[in-house]
């Protein structure tokens, strides 16, 4: 039988540690047992998080974690993988001063890859995301539509149109990474840029740029004139 937090001795509980010692004294796994609170029904808190820590690897890997893997542990609900999916995004943004693009206006390139620099940051997946914007450029949202092995996402302009319409957005920006650096198009970025570029005239949404983000460059379809 699993022994629950409140029956170890005080000196022993994350949160009363962290009272009396300071949070910088907390372990990974006493500070994970705090945002978890409770454990499952056949283990406490602190163990469930040192399951979390052991499975997942270093800590560092949480920042790519995604809910399913969360929800795949027992004693880990929706309540709980949102918790935490809250917790980590929120340290990611007080790390890098990062506040969200919703409602701010777009004025160039540089302003989106300052961006998604940190996003991608260690994403060892390729990832596409598309910004919908209003008729004053301002962003209505943000959405990642694919995720991809290593080096290949699959994207269907279908996918891009349908959010357009759904958000009421008049043009919108692609943005994915290539995890090598390497920010050249590859044959399939060029043809999905003039894809998306053909379908938006005649749908009356405009593609108006397509930044492709490498590790400390990114390449816009904009900026070398191909849209």
């Amino acid at each position: 039988m699993a022994v629950r937090i409140k029956e170890l001795p005080k000196n022993d509980r994350p949160r009363e540690r962290l009272l009396q010692e300071g949070v910088d004294h907390l372990s990974n796994e006493e500070l994970l047992a705090i945002l978890l609170k409770t454990g499952g029904k056949d283990s406490s808190a602190k163990e469930l998080a040192l399951s979390l820590l052991t499975k997942l690897g270093p800590i560092a890997k949480f920042r790519n974690i995604n809910i399913e893997q969360l929800l795949s542990f027992r004693g880990i609900g929706p309540a709980k993988a949102c918790e935490l999916m809250a917790a980590i995004e929120l340290s990611k943004r007080i790390h890098i001063g990062k506040e969200p693009l919703k409602g701010k206006k777009i004025v160039n390139s540089d302003m989106v890859f300052d961006y998604y620099k940190h996003t991608f940051a260690d994403e060892e997946q390729e990832c596409f995301y598309v910004l919908y914007l209003n008729q004053q450029k301002k962003v209505i949202c943000e959405k990642l539509l694919f995720k991809g092995t290593i080096n290949y996402s699959i994207v269907h302009p279908r996918e891009v149109f349908k959010e357009a319409y759904l958000t009421g957005a008049t043009s919108f920006i692609c943005i994915h990474n290539h995890p090598s650096g390497n920010v050249t198009p590859s044959k399939q970025d060029m043809l999905l840029t003039k894809q998306l570029q053909e379908i938006g005239k005649i749908m009356g949404i405009v593609l108006d740029d397509h930044l492709i983000i490498g590790l400390k460059n990114y390449y816009s379809f904009f900026e070398n004139g191909h849209i």
